[in-house]
């Protein structure tokens, strides 16, 4: 099996950094001849590999599209996979940069409110609270800056690298490390309150998926294609449901991990996993309600009042039934050209790619309506809709806030 383009793109710088996931008698030696074995598997040989669509250069849009603002946010993701992803709370835009760079800017003109330098290496946020914005880094920690004036007020240790944004709920901040855990810390003074351990095989992907808060429940994916429900007061386990299983003779073709960002409706949870499909499940008891095994995902997805909306693994977009998982239509206009998750808002669905496009399809048929290009670095995290404004940050630090006409 040939890995397309994308895949090898997510995989490649994944593999060294996958060495510190191996245990017990695997050890050091073992994983570099995975390692070893693997590079010729995951990167191949450029002929044979599924290249990414063209965009036609006479394309015509069927909407104008305007860019409101744009600035440089210092280093950005430093070339870098990070979960760096604004966050856009009453008229402010927090975000953060790999060389410790944070920044509140007013998100209706983007003029700054408030910079701070600090010599961390961030490598997902910022989670919002009430009073604080918290960042994780690659050095296992957890800060807590004042969202008025910037002013760093506590810092934590955790055991392994940050790669998911902190979410903050009932006086909690809730981690997730790439060793596994769930780490409950106390919001305003950062000492932690309990923490639970997820295994990981010995590959997965870089990267891990935010955990979701429903009242009292809090909802996370794992690297083995498992969903826990957890107990937000204490983490005590509620339900487990098997979402992906691991298929295949080699590391690399048992991959499946839940890296995407669960979300909920009406009851039900979404999640995808990287090579096991899309499921839903029950939020009351994690009883799996339907799976569609064609279509999986390590991006994210999106949802309206009836429809998912996902981007796959192969750089298509498609639009699930919410019902049963049926796939309604599937834009391949966009193939391997690495996509952002799919961002559902009003009429439509916006995705930014690897050359620094955002596109804009319709929510009824996936046709292509628009496009705007920021920048020539490619856009890897989750564009973020609020008030009907697409902010987008991409990985060499442009920050854009982008409107339809």
């Amino acid at each position: 099996m040939l890995m397309t383009r994308n895949r090898r793109y997510l995989l490649a710088p994944t593999l060294l950094a996958s060495l510190t996931l191996l245990t017990g008698c695997a050890g050091l030696d073992a994983g570099r001849d995975l390692i070893s074995g693997l590079t010729e598997y995951v990167l191949g040989d450029d002929d044979n590999a599924d290249p990414p669509a063209t965009l036609a250069e006479d394309f015509q849009g069927e909407i104008q599209t305007e860019l409101l603002w744009q600035h440089s946010i210092g280093d950005g993701a430093d070339g870098q996979f990070l979960k760096l992803i604004p966050a856009v709370r009453s008229d402010i835009l927090f975000v953060g940069d790999r060389k410790g760079l944070l920044q509140a800017r007013n998100s209706v003109n983007g003029e700054s409110a408030w910079e701070n330098k600090t010599s961390y290496n961030f490598s997902a946020g910022p989670g919002v609270g009430v009073h604080s914005i918290f960042m994780g880094t690659s050095h296992a920690e957890v800060i807590a800056f004042d969202k008025v004036t910037g002013e760093q007020k506590w810092n934590t240790r955790v055991s392994s690298e940050v790669l998911a944004v902190p979410v903050v709920a009932r006086g909690l901040v809730f981690i997730r490390t790439t060793d596994g855990k769930i780490i409950a810390l106390n919001e305003h003074s950062g000492s932690v309150v309990w923490t639970v351990e997820q295994s990981v095989p010995a590959l997965s992907i870089r990267g891990t998926g935010n955990p979701l808060v429903i009242d009292d429940t809090l909802i996370a994916g794992a690297a083995n294609g498992k969903l826990g429900a957890f107990q937000v007061s204490d983490g005590k386990a509620l339900w487990e449901a098997t979402i992906a299983m691991p298929s295949g003779r080699s590391e690399v073709e048992r991959l499946v991990d839940l890296d995407v960002d669960p979300v909920e409706r009406r009851g039900a949870i979404f999640i995808a996993s990287y090579q096991g499909g899309t499921s839903s499940v029950s939020e009351t008891d994690g009883d799996v309600i339907w799976r569609n095994e064609a279509v999986s995902s390590y991006t994210g997805l999106s949802t309206d009042m009836r429809y998912l909306y996902i981007s796959d693994t192969n750089g298509d977009v498609s639009q699930l039934d919410q019902r049963n998982g049926a796939a309604l239509w599937k834009q391949k206009d966009l193939h391997n050209r690495r996509l952002t998750a799919a961002i559902a808002y009003d009429n439509y669905v916006v995705v930014g790619d690897f050359e620094g496009y955002v596109h804009w399809l319709s929510i009824t048929d996936g046709r292509l309506m628009g496009r705007t290009r920021i920048t020539k670095a490619p856009i890897e995290n989750t564009p973020v809709v609020v008030d009907g404004t697409v902010y987008v940050y991409a990985k060499d630090g442009t920050l854009a806030a982008l409107r339809v006409k």
